[in-house]
């Protein structure tokens, strides 16, 4: 078995690795097309030490939005109950349904903060009612938003 060597990837590589990290390769690999293309450079003692740099910086910037989506989340829980108005037929069905985008602008217009639509996870509405939707601020912090529909 040949000898593996250890290169720091300058870009993000799919199926080896992303942009700073330390990865181990073949040497053929690493000599006929990762220094080539300029995607990885050799493993010296100062290129470690950046390499820890970024990783503590890019550490810092997490636990900031985590504390960001903390501070979203206790606001979020004292909005209290979102409205939402629906046209109404027969046996109090809603005409279409309740979006994530609709959602998101009661959100905003209620506790004054911005969600991306994506991050909102709206329950099938066909009826009024009370609802909840979940909302993925961060990876580790979600809340869930309880939501009314009622007759426009």
């Amino acid at each position: 078995m040949a000898k593996r060597v250890q290169v720091v990837l300058t870009k993000d590589v799919s199926k080896l690795g992303k942009l700073g990290d330390v990865v181990d390769v073949a040497p053929g690999y690493a000599r006929n097309y990762l220094f080539p293309q300029k995607v990885a450079t050799n493993v010296t003692p100062g290129i470690l030490k950046q390499v820890e740099r970024r990783k503590e910086l890019e550490r810092q910037r997490l636990a900031e939005l985590k504390v960001e989506a903390l501070k979203q989340k206790e606001a979020l829980e004292k909005a209290g109950t979102l409205s939402i108005a629906k046209q109404v037929g027969e046996n109090d069905a809603i005409f279409g349904t309740v979006t994530n985008q609709e959602i998101a602008e009661a959100i905003k217009a209620a506790a004054s903060i911005e969600l991306d639509r994506r991050d909102i996870d709206v329950p099938e509405v066909k009826k009024l009612g009370e609802y909840n939707a979940e909302i993925k601020l961060h990876p580790e912090v979600s809340v869930s938003v309880a939501f009314a529909v009622v007759a426009a």
